[in-house]
């Protein structure tokens, strides 16, 4: 039984929500933990759905921001209901919301990031392909899922084209040393590396020939940045492609557009971050920074 409810639920996150795999597999997890823990979902309340939340955030050792998807997991659930008109009312509204501390994302200087890449043996073809694939993340502040969903018909001259979350599309222009490796990545390495899978769509692919699985770059990433003494994630280079078109004057609304962030509120977590490098500068290189 309450296997089928999570496939219903996985369904109408996908169909109606159209959210991404990842979110989808977070949310559909967090239902499952509640399936279990014996509450019947057509009659539990509130108060019910609160004690529940609690005793999970301090058996989880759960931060705000944690419990704030524990929460968004079921009030997306019990929406389905009402949707499937199986239950009136959502009690998980009902609900405060936790308050999340701003946690400022992680970035990596251009020194780093070059570092990084300059670490990537690219002598073979999946040396090449990982050249090309982190070239492209960095220029294109591309996140893991949306790299790994790139087709060939995705990328062209100047420019790809990228699915989002929510299937939202949007246009990216490319920098000339990412096009540069990934021009080079199509004629050298991806015929080696598809084989006679002909028919393959996906941009980078693996040794087998078919797309890339998120899994996989991050453990080439990981590879990477401890070859060239970094600790840090794919994601980062993310966060530090937002950080450094700030830093070079890039305005925040062009920014949002380039991340797909579909509210602002979440691109202006990168000015926080901007703030604390110029703070650091101020510190280290102006008379008044440092104490007398």
């Amino acid at each position: 039984m309450a296997s089928l409810i999570i496939d219903d639920y996985e369904m109408y996150l996908a169909l109606e929500r159209r959210l991404s795999k990842a979110t989808i597999a977070v949310y559909c997890g967090e239902l499952a933990r509640f399936l279990e823990s014996g509450h019947d979902v057509d009659a539990v309340t509130s108060q019910e759905i609160q004690a529940y939340v609690a005793t999970e955030a301090a058996e989880r050792a759960l931060c705000g921001r944690s419990i704030a998807k524990m929460l968004s997991a079921l009030r997306s659930f019990f929406t389905s209901l009402q949707v499937k008109g199986l239950r009136e009312d959502n009690p998980v509204t009902l609900l405060p919301r936790p308050k999340e501390t701003m946690r400022l994302p992680e970035v990596a200087t251009l020194e780093e990031v070059e570092r990084l890449l300059s670490a990537i043996d690219e002598s073979d073809e999946l040396g090449l392909r990982d050249r090309a694939l982190f070239e492209l993340i960095y220029s294109c502040g591309l996140r893991i899922s949306e790299a790994c969903s790139l087709s060939v018909s995705h990328y062209h001259d100047q420019a790809i084209t990228v699915v989002g979350k929510r299937n939202k599309m949007r246009r990216i222009p490319i920098g000339d040393v990412a096009r540069l490796w990934v021009d080079a990545y199509l004629l050298k390495s991806r015929p080696l590396l598809v084989g006679m899978r002909l028919g393959e769509k996906a941009l980078f692919v693996g040794r087998s020939g078919e797309a890339l699985t998120r899994q996989a770059v991050h453990k080439r990433f990981a590879a990477h940045a401890k070859a060239a003494g970094l600790s840090i994630t794919v994601h980062t280079l993310r966060h530090s492609y937002a950080t450094h078109l700030l830093e070079g004057g890039a305005d925040l609304r062009s920014v949002q557009q380039l991340l797909g962030h579909s509210d602002i509120k979440t691109t202006q977590i990168y000015t926080h971050v901007d703030t604390t490098a110029l703070q650091e500068a101020y510190e280290r290189f102006h008379p008044g920074g440092e104490e007398r």
